[in-house]
């Protein structure tokens, strides 16, 4: 069962399906945060609705770009041919 999972997420023909599957997730998500009882709240940013989804959307963005630009332009990332001849 695995395997046919792993293949079918590997196959490219399945990524308009996989993409809108991921759509319909996210959308999910952030609609069901506006159902979540709010009375606990500590902070004035976790009583906004959806605040999770865009909070965490916006961490990774920030987590990839600064990695990129620690591996281009801070020198992490070299060449393919760095260790040979």
């Amino acid at each position: 069962m695995i395997k046919k999972f792993v293949l079918y997420v590997g196959n490219p023909d399945n990524s308009g399906t996989l993409k809108k599957l991921s759509y319909i997730a996210l959308v999910l998500v952030f609609v069901s945060d506006f159902f979540v009882h709010r009375g606990h709240a500590i902070y004035i940013w976790d009583k906004i609705p959806g605040w999770g989804a865009f909070y965490g959307f916006v961490s990774c963005v920030v987590i990839i770009l600064v990695s990129k630009f620690l591996g281009h332009q801070g020198g992490i990332m070299h060449d393919e041919d760095y260790y040979d001849d």
